[in-house]
């Protein structure tokens, strides 16, 4: 089994490269592990204290139930990964069955922070994109899937976002084997990466 992390800031194109690269890898041989699929259920808060909620800290995420689960799927076992509400800040009953598969990509901004996490990794990506170019893309997304106005996003990425991500995702740039820039428009970058994946796929010290 091949497990791969993409990591990158807030809006830096990571689901387009992970999509762009299942598009190249051969149909049912890839699992996906979202990091925001872990945050720590605060569906007990008042609606002002979940506004205040800094998504963008490693405490946020549940890394220990991560690993767990990732370790389950290198043993050859099914999970049942959680699934979370950005609009009541809360985990949902639902589950998603993830069945172990030769590849694995788990993605998220704050992937590589947790040092268990980044240990189990086989190659490590780094989605970059310009600072403006995150922003607007935070701003089409936050509108229309976390319901929050112009005004909202704008104090939210000031207060957390920014800085969240000078101090922990910017960092984590070192640790990566790949840095694609200019995110998911990096046809170039992209076509590497999968063509490593093909080979360490066709290698035995893949599985």
């Amino acid at each position: 089994m091949l497990l791969i992390g993409i990591a990158g800031g807030s809006g830096s194109g990571k689901t387009t490269v992970v999509r762009r690269i299942m598009e190249m890898l051969p149909p049912d041989s890839v699992s996906i592990i979202s990091q925001d699929n872990y945050y720590r259920d605060n569906g007990h808060l008042s609606a002002e204290e979940r506004k205040q909620i800094n998504f963008d800290h490693p405490s946020s995420i549940e890394f220990s139930l991560m690993v767990k689960q990732l370790d389950d799927l290198k043993a050859g076992k099914t999970i049942q990964m959680p699934t979370y509400s950005y609009l009541t800040c809360a985990r949902l009953p639902e589950t998603i069955a993830i069945a172990p598969r030769k590849v694995i990509i788990v993605e998220g901004i704050l992937i590589m922070t947790d040092p268990d996490l980044r240990d189990r990794l086989n190659i490590k990506v780094f989605v970059d994109a310009d600072a403006d170019d995150r922003l607007m893309r935070i701003m089409r997304r936050d509108l229309v899937e976390r319901g929050r106005t112009n005004e909202e996003v704008l104090k939210h990425y000031e207060t957390y976002v920014k800085p969240m991500h000078l101090q922990f995702i910017e960092p984590t740039k070192r640790y990566a084997d790949i840095i694609v820039p200019q995110g998911g428009e990096n046809s170039v970058a992209i076509d590497v990466l999968a063509s490593r994946i093909h080979m360490r796929l066709a290698s035995d010290s893949a599985f």
